[in-house]
């Protein structure tokens, strides 16, 4: 076991965390500047010139939710890449983007282990829009991504296309997780590799309540059951404020497994000139070892 440890997410070309500071990013998307909130950049901001340059902000507002103020005019949508991967940007109601820069370091952790195999079964659960699913199937992997909204899916499907996934590599399904690796289970379906990103809460596609602390050994218990025979990785990862990465090893110790080497730590982005890391959560990689 290897852990804790910092992971950085620094090769990136067409995204930069330019400075953050109270509770408020700076960011550099492609050519377009924004400024978003991060509850986790409690210390001061620095003075760096694009915090007056910024093409769109987003303001919390006090009853919860918010919406962007566009300080010039800016698209609906537009692209940035990642070495050979591409992915669409957009401003969504929540301040996300569809994008989180710092899951590069896994995207990279995946694409390095899938090429030196072929055709491995990934399940992708709370895919999102897609980032560690296309990581995947650029490689020629079959991934099952499985998330309650289908916006999310029709990002994903977008976000395949761009960079140049085959149609149907990727099988997008609109479902709850948890009842959907369930199912998986009672068919007698199992996949190489798991990917798994829970929110801390969440709401299935028919109302169904997600709460990490609730939930999360449920789901591990169940995919650990989806695991083939000749298992790859199991990779998770989690944004919950607070929790510790200890507590999601216990769980994957707790569990009965293949002999694997296990990593974990924090994710991080570096600004500052990569002097100071900003935290966004943690992560935890099992590779198997038959």
């Amino acid at each position: 076991m290897t852990g804790p440890g910092l992971f950085v997410s620094g090769g990136w070309n067409e995204y930069e965390l330019l400075d953050c500071g109270d509770g408020k990013r700076l960011e550099r998307w492609g050519n377009r500047v924004l400024i978003r909130p991060d509850p986790q950049a409690i210390w001061p901001a620095g003075d760096e010139p694009e915090w007056e340059k910024a093409d769109a902000v987003y303001h919390r507002s006090p009853g919860g939710g918010g919406k962007w103020e566009y300080i010039v005019k800016t698209p609906a949508d537009w692209t940035i890449r990642y070495g050979v991967l591409s992915f669409k940007v957009h401003l969504t109601g929540f301040k996300h983007t569809g994008l989180f820069p710092e899951q590069a370091y896994n995207w990279d952790l995946i694409r390095k282990i899938l090429k030196e195999r072929s055709r491995v079964s990934v399940l992708n659960l709370f895919g999102y829009t897609g980032a560690a699913s296309v990581a995947a199937a650029q490689l020629g992997a079959d991934v099952c991504h499985v998330d309650s909204s289908k916006g999310m899916l029709s990002w994903a499907k977008e976000n395949a296309a761009l960079s140049g996934v085959k149609e149907g590599r990727i099988r997008l399904i609109p479902d709850d997780c948890q009842k959907f690796a369930e199912r998986e289970k009672r068919r007698g379906k199992r996949y190489d590799a798991i990917i798994m990103d829970p929110p801390s809460f969440g709401r299935g596609s028919k109302g169904e309540v997600w709460k990490l602390e609730d939930n999360l050994w449920r789901l591990l218990s169940v995919c650990s059951r989806l695991l083939s025979d000749t298992p790859v990785f199991l990779l998770v990862n989690s944004y919950t404020a607070g929790l510790s990465p200890l507590v999601v090893v216990n769980m994957v110790q707790s569990l009965d497994l293949p002999r694997y080497v296990l990593t974990y730590g924090e994710l991080a982005l570096p600004f500052r000139h990569g002097e100071m890391l900003l935290p966004c959560g943690l992560t935890l990689f099992a590779e198997f070892k038959l």
